[in-house]
């Protein structure tokens, strides 16, 4: 299938390891020209290394997205070298430890910002030229804890406001030929992250997880979220505006 996006320019953000550099190089795999955000240097550089470097096209920033004014800057930056993009990937977010739904609000106001602020920010700066040249795609990586709010309450209930944001933002834009939507990724594998010390330290945790909770009986991977955002990103989904899409191994 054509997906009709080479040549297309591209931000992924959080996209030095996991699910954001498997996007990343599956873009690049297409012949998109791709600039990837994180903070980790040495990471965005083996990234875009891979990728073909920056003779194809692509590109890196570090950035901590969290800082006061970052995202607007990194958009800004970026913008002003290569010009505008076509498709951007929102790949921020996490727990930052806070769990307890009783933390105080300033935590809430923390891991509120990480996984929806940091995109809305950007947005408002990145969607416009799309809505220009008639043709665009924004795709928020959320959470199937955005539906089941297991685990982290701030962090649920963070990815239950990007879905909102998500169908809020399209509905809004629907007719500008920029297509936003969201992937809800269940429990992925990563070096070094969640999911790999509870497998290493608490096997029995995760044999009772994945028996209560996956259907598929196993963890996913970064490379099995990958291939749906770029479907996302592609020239077939024009009726596909708001569109929330679980890809969780059959969570339950």
């Amino acid at each position: 299938m054509d997906l009709g996006i080479a040549g297309k320019r591209v931000l992924v953000t959080g996209a030095s390891q996991g699910i954001g550099r498997a996007i990343a190089l599956d873009f690049a795999r297409e012949h998109c020209k791709v600039s990837l955000v994180a903070r980790r240097e040495k990471m965005l550089q083996q990234a875009v290394e891979e990728m073909g470097g920056a003779e194809r096209g692509h590109s890196y920033c570090v950035a901590d997205l969290m800082e006061e004014e970052s995202p607007t800057r990194v958009v800004e930056e970026l913008t002003a070298a290569n010009g505008p993009f076509d498709i951007v990937v929102h790949n921020i977010g996490g727990t930052l430890e806070v769990k307890d739904p009783l933390s105080p609000m300033e935590q809430w106001r923390r891991v509120w910002q990480f996984n929806v602020g940091i995109a809305i920010e950007m947005n408002e700066l990145l969607i416009p030229p799309m809505q220009k040249k008639q043709w665009g795609r924004v795709i928020h990586i959320s959470s199937i804890s955005a539906e089941n709010l297991r685990g982290s309450g701030p962090y649920g209930a963070a990815k239950a406001y990007l879905n909102a944001y998500t169908k809020v933002l399209a509905r809004g834009i629907a007719q500008s030929g920029v297509v936003v939507s969201a992937i809800l990724p269940g429990a992925i594998i990563a070096e070094g992250g969640h999911w790999d010390n509870i497998r290493k330290n608490k096997p029995a945790m995760m044999e009772d997880f994945l028996r209560h909770h996956h259907a598929i009986g196993r963890l996913g991977t970064a490379e099995e979220i990958a291939p749906f955002v770029l479907f996302m990103a592609s020239q077939h989904v024009t009726f596909g505006q708001g569109a929330l899409l679980n890809v969780d191994g059959g969570t339950m």
